[in-house]
Parts: C-alpha cells; structure tokens; sequence
C-alpha cells in the first residue's frame, strides 16, 4: 500500500545539488523484497496530483530529509567515549583493546550492540559501517540487533593475529576460516551485508592480509574495511614494518584489498600518489573529524581530496569520535576544512557537508540509488526533522535566508533532539 509524507523535503541530485521543497510531497511504496521504496517526491502541488489514493501524513513545519550513513563506526567502543589518551596508539592499549576482549561474551556483545543501534537511529543514521571485534560472537549478536531492527548495516570481524594483547589477538589460519563463515552466514540476509575487517596494517601479519585479500577476491561484493594514515606515529610504525612499500597505502595494493566498496578510515597523511590510488582504484576515505580532533591525529585534506577527486564522505569513528551526532560530525568537518591545510576558496557549504554524509556516503559504498537520497528507487530511509526542536534553533532557523543559512544553523545548534523520529522500513521509530 502507498503512503504519502508532506512536509518541507530534503533531497539532492545526481550531482549531489541540493532540491529542496517547502511544502513537498514525498511518495513511498512496498517493492518486490517486502520492504518500503521512494515512489515519488517532490513539491506538493505537484506530486499529490499523481498519487491521490495515497492516504497523506501531514508534518507541518518539520522537514523530511535521507536517513544519515555513518561510514565508519565502531560498535564495541560505545562505552570508550571520551576515554582520555595522549595519541592513539596509547588509546588503543589503554582502553579499546581490554574494552573489546569483552565482546567474547555473547550476551555483553548482544547488550551494547542493542544500545549501540539505538542511539544511532535516536541520532537519524540509517545506515552505518562498523567495527566489530575480533571474536565471531561480535558479529553475530551486531547483525542479529541489526535484522531486528530492518537495518541497512555493514559489518565484520576485526583481523587482527600480531602486536596485539591477549583477550582480542586471533589466530591466522582461524580467523580466515571465521571471516569465510560469517559471509556466508550473513552477507546479503536481507539489508545485511559483510566487510573483510583487517584492524590495520600494523596488527595483521603478512598470512592474514593476504587471506584477507584473497576473501575479497572470492566475494566481489562485499565490502573492505579498515584504517590507513591516521597518525604519524601509526605511519612511522607502518614503515618500519612494510620497508618495501612507498606508503602506507601502498601496503594494502600488495595484498589486493583496494578496490571498489573497499573503504578506508582516515585518509589523514596522504600525498598526491595516494590520492591517485584511491581515484584508481574507486575506494573511498572515511573522514572521522571528532576522532582526528580529539586524539590529535591531524586534519583531512577536503582540498586534495576534491582536486584529485576520489571518493570521501563523513564517518563519526565513535569511540574515538565524540559523538553519534551527525550534527556534530559535519560541525568538525567545517571546522577542519576551514583549517590551513585546506586552500582559499575551497567550498565546504552546508548542503554540501549534509550531502557527505547522506548520498555520497551511498556513493562510496557503492550502494548509490539504495540510500542516502529520497529520489524515485531509494529505500524510504529518512528523517523527520523539527527545526523548532530548541528555543535558540527555532530563532536562528526562522531567520534563515536562504537554504544554505537553514542547513548551517541545524548543523552548528543540531543535536539528537533535531530529529523528531526515524523512519525505517516504514517503521516509526522513536527519536
């Protein structure tokens, strides 16, 4: 059965433009899969004419707008959220690596993985590509939490068998046959689907990235994930360990894990020739920037990254990141973009920051036309904005000139109390 949204719409072109209508219409139906797709959308006016035996919920003054993608996330380190460390690697060793050997257990792995999609859709993503932990029950507890709640969620075991503590170091030949078993346990169950997850270069041997690779050639589909050139001391590390590699990125082209829906976090401490790799090889950077500010890591380069012109699109990187705010996500990235590495003139408007994070996050997954829009063909994934939700957001948006000055003043005051509730899979979801 149709139904029918009317409130002001948020979507964007194939350009990643935003379209915006003040009293749109957004159409949605049931496709063949038994879940719930954009029929239509656009001004009201328009869009009612074509769909009268639609039945019309009607928001007034709240803005419909794409579910939020959060491209790299770590679903174990919720409870690691502002954990203070002087870099990194001391992060890693003083809390994420004990926090993660809990996740052993089934039961505490199942608990935070119900809070942790939770909060993610009370903060408006739908869709989010995530860590788990090295142990195979973190896996299964994510997707089972996940499938309960018709999820689009992309996930996998952590690699991990070198310069790592017990309680979360795996064994080679075991976490192969591990990873090989969850794809084909979970890859493609419904809106589910798995990430080859190697931690980092640094805390998986030769062997296992090379299994890795060899994995991501047997199932073209699924998706690589893991970190690349986040911070200097992780970079001079890599060197030493992989000398014969130009860079760090260089590491990964000689297992065979670039390529397309292969997506690496941070991205931070690049030259041109990485860049190009990236561009080459259509995989795409995850730019983390609370996590970057908040452990010192550095800044994304948003010029680079536009000139030469590879995929890149916003990820929150909780527990490193600060929040699972995708308000507070784009806020940093202005802030960083505004930063002395980015050259004069380079465009980081609001529309823009929101489309990063919405459609061209789909892009990098490879998954545009899925999500992160509301055009005809797209998962009805959104969210229903309140723009009155605070007394200061009410008086800076009522003063909003223009779409950009509307978009920038939920993104600087926006929080989780902007989104009034979530929609996925036609379930209404509490904010």
């Amino acid at each position: 059965m149709k139904k029918a949204y009317r409130a002001s719409l948020l979507r964007f072109d194939a350009a990643g433009q935003p379209l915006y209508d003040e009293d749109g219409l957004l159409v949605v139906g049931p496709d063949p899969d038994g879940g719930q797709r954009v029929i239509d959308a656009g001004p009201f006016a328009a869009v009612a004419s074509r769909h009268a035996d639609a039945p019309v919920t009607h928001w007034p003054g709240r803005i419909i707008a794409p579910g939020f993608i959060d491209m790299h996330v770590h679903f174990p380190q919720t409870d690691i959220i502002g954990a203070p460390a002087e870099g990194l690697l001391p992060w890693l060793e003083n809390y994420t690596f004990p926090t993660e050997s809990r996740f052993a257990e089934p039961a505490h792995a199942a608990e935070v993985a119900g809070f942790f999609l939770d909060e993610l859709l009370r903060n408006g993503v739908t869709t989010a590509l995530v860590f788990a932990t090295s142990h195979p029950a973190s896996v299964d507890a994510f997707f089972e939490a996940a499938r309960g709640r018709a999820l689009r969620m992309i996930a996998g075991k952590v690699l991990q068998d070198r310069h790592s503590p017990d309680g979360v170091r795996d064994d080679t030949e075991q976490s192969l046959i591990d990873t090989e078993a969850l794809i084909r346990r979970w890859h493609g169950i419904g809106r589910l689907g798995y990430a080859i997850t190697p931690r980092f270069a640094p805390t998986s041997t030769d062997a296992q990235l090379r299994g890795a690779g060899e994995l991501a050639a047997r199932y073209g589909d699924t998706w690589i994930h893991t970190h690349v050139a986040e911070n200097k001391d992780e970079v001079r590390w890599v060197r030493e360990l992989f000398p014969a590699a130009r860079s760090y990125l260089d590491v990964y082209v000689g297992f065979g894990l670039m390529r397309r829906r292969a997506v690496y976090a941070h991205c931070i401490h690049f030259d041109d020739a990485d860049r190009q790799l990236m561009r080459e090889t259509g995989a795409a950077a995850a730019v983390s920037p609370t996590s970057n500010l908040f452990l010192g890591s550095g800044f994304f380069d948003f010029e680079g990254a536009q000139r030469v012109g590879y995929h890149h699109a916003l990820a929150s990187d909780v527990g490193g990141g600060t929040s699972f705010s995708p308000f507070h996500t784009m806020m940093a990235a202005y802030y960083v973009g505004r930063e002395g590495q980015t050259k004069p003139g380079l465009s980081l408007a609001p529309s823009q920051l929101w489309w990063r994070h919405t459609g061209a996050a789909a892009q990098a997954l490879g998954l545009e036309g899925v999500v992160g829009n509301l055009q005809p063909g797209c998962e009805a994934d959104f969210v229903v904005l309140n723009p009155q939700a605070t007394p200061l957001l009410a008086r800076k948006t009522a003063r909003a000139q223009s779409l950009e000055e509307l978009l920038f003043a939920m993104i600087v005051l926006g929080d989780d109390r902007l989104i009034e509730r979530t929609v996925v899979s036609q379930a209404l979801l509490p904010a």
